[in-house]
């Protein structure tokens, strides 16, 4: 009897061995699939492909994610200090020695919070032009809403040097007056202020006094990324 009663503890011991080993493997954290992990924070530029309708391109394509992403910067919005998004695009040709830029344009993007309906507001500011791009319950979705795909209207010129796109990011955080000054321009208040030569977008982007060195840490929040090189036949 006593082989047969060693057999039969053994047999248990590898039952519950086993049992264990499967409860550890359920414990185990899944490795994060690389569609999981979250993409950098950062500007994706892409020139569009020539079509027969569109030979030379418009403009670039612009990718932005997560530039808004870390809790510092929400916790900064929630407390009353909405967020600038600054964009500059540069045409640049290559024909010769050096490289120079041909045409240039800029514009922003305000994120702000709205405590009264506990809603985040992005909108996009170009030449004058206010465009609402949502209004969103959590803060994810506005970030949603600045990493849509956006094409500014920067055609490349019709010629056989070689031409590429830099596009430039500055992430800054706006003050109260600044607030009160986008306010009164929204409502039309300021429009002398922004007429002329000068660029109304450049002009709410650059002419306003900024806090974002002292509010973010310290930190240079500027990315830039380059095109690849193209060329449009004549």
């Amino acid at each position: 009897m006593r082989p047969l009663g060693a057999a039969i503890v053994l047999a248990f011991a590898l039952t519950v061995d086993a049992r264990a080993q499967q409860a550890a493997r359920r414990d185990e954290p899944v490795p994060a699939s690389p569609a999981a992990v979250q993409q950098a924070a950062g500007i994706n530029v892409s020139v569009p492909a020539s079509t027969p309708t569109t030979p030379v391109p418009m403009g670039p394509v612009i990718r932005t994610a997560n530039v808004i992403a870390d809790r510092e910067l929400q916790t900064l919005l929630q407390n009353g200090f909405p967020a600038n998004l600054h964009y500059r695009t540069e045409l640049w040709s290559r024909g010769g020695l050096f490289d120079d830029v041909k045409s240039s344009v800029e514009w922003d993007v305000l994120v702000r919070y709205e405590p009264l309906t506990k809603t985040y507001r992005v909108a996009r500011f170009v030449g004058g032009e206010a465009e609402n791009l949502g209004r969103f319950e959590r803060y994810e979705d506005a970030q949603a809403a600045l990493a849509r795909p956006y094409q500014p209207k920067l055609p490349a010129r019709r010629t056989r040097d070689r031409q590429y796109y830099i596009v430039t990011l500055e992430v800054e955080v706006l003050s109260m007056s600044d607030l009160d000054e986008i306010d009164r321009w929204l409502r039309g208040e300021l429009r002398p202020a922004v007429r002329g030569k000068r660029n109304p977008g450049t002009a709410l982007g650059r002419g306003l006094s900024r806090l974002a060195t002292k509010l973010l840490g310290g930190e240079n929040r500027r990315y830039e990324q380059r095109s690849e090189i193209f060329r449009v036949g004549k």
